[in-house]
């Protein structure tokens, strides 16, 4: 409780401090008051004390910050040196697939035992100009190989039945021999080309392989004979049709027709491209098949032998 009759401090402070502020103003000294705004000079009446600046909290030292250590670089394994592989040995690379073996190509030749298209088309073509062969088969057979003895010995050719290049050249130009003859149904046989032609009125019908007398001497019944086939015009006289045997005992004859004396055309086993009989004119039996039952080559006929 207040005492009576005395002041209050608090209100002698409020009363003191204003004066000392405008006395320590107009002295000039404003030492250690804060700033004012130029221009603002404090009332000395304001009743209300002002309020000093709050003391500026003050702070420790400031830390320095703190350096982080450098990370250490991480060690780094060092990796040990991984041997080089042994060389492994690469699989055996396969085996190329091999082509397929060419097709054996024909033989540029034929020959006795060919067969197929070719010999097909030869013995067609043997056919077709006339000389003496059966019907086509493929087969390069004997009866091949007489017909082209034949063609060979028209053309003048070396008489190795085989159809080379030069034969084949003859096959093409289509060579047959030339008659002598211009009329009626003849026989003609050449002896130098050791040919049997069928002539009918000048026309070669067909030309047959034929072996005459070989010119040599030989011995028959105890005499001496030379072989040999007469040349000139004759006719065909006695005639056997079917197997004879020789009256001189040097073999038999398949359906001979004489044409003089002993001497006859008649089928053979044996006909080579060169002459080899004892006089008599050799054909095939087919050959001579044909003289007999498709030409008809009657007794009367003229043989020509040249």
């Amino acid at each position: 409780m207040p005492r009576r009759g005395g002041r209050n401090p608090g209100v002698l402070a409020r009363a003191v401090v204003p004066a000392l502020v405008a006395a320590l103003a107009l002295a000039g000294c404003q030492a250690g008051l804060p700033d004012l705004e130029p221009g603002r000079t404090p009332s000395a009446t304001a009743d209300a004390p002002t309020t000093p600046d709050p003391e500026p909290t003050t702070t420790g030292p400031s830390a320095e910050p703190t350096t982080e250590p450098e990370p250490s670089p991480a060690e780094t394994e060092t990796p040990e040196p991984t041997p080089d592989p042994e060389p492994s040995t690469p699989p055996p690379a396969p085996e190329p697939t091999p082509d397929p073996p060419p097709a054996p190509e024909e033989p540029a030749e034929l020959a006795r035992g060919a067969t197929g298209e070719r010999v097909v088309a030869l013995q067609q073509r043997l056919a077709d100009l006339g000389y003496f062969i059966g019907a086509p088969d493929g087969d390069f057979g004997p009866g091949t190989q007489q017909a082209v003895w034949a063609l060979q010995k028209a053309a003048g050719l070396s008489r190795d039945g085989v159809v080379g290049p030069a034969t084949q050249a003859a096959l093409d130009q289509g060579v047959t021999p030339q008659p002598r003859s211009g009329s009626g149904k003849v026989v003609e046989i050449d002896l130098d080309r050791q040919l049997l032609l069928a002539v009918e009125d000048g026309r070669v019908v067909t030309v047959v392989n034929a072996s005459s007398g070989n010119g040599e001497s030989y011995e028959a019944k105890g005499r001496t004979y030379r072989a040999t086939t007469p040349r000139g015009t004759f006719h065909v006289g006695r005639q056997v049709d079917g197997n004879h045997s020789s009256s001189l005992e040097l073999g038999d004859m398949w359906r001979p027709k004489f044409f003089t004396g002993g001497i006859a055309v008649h089928g053979s086993g044996s006909i080579p491209p060169w002459p080899a009989s004892h006089g008599c004119v050799r054909v095939a039996n087919s050959a001579m098949n044909w003289l007999w039952d498709s030409w008809h080559a009657d007794p009367g006929t003229t043989v020509l032998v040249y």
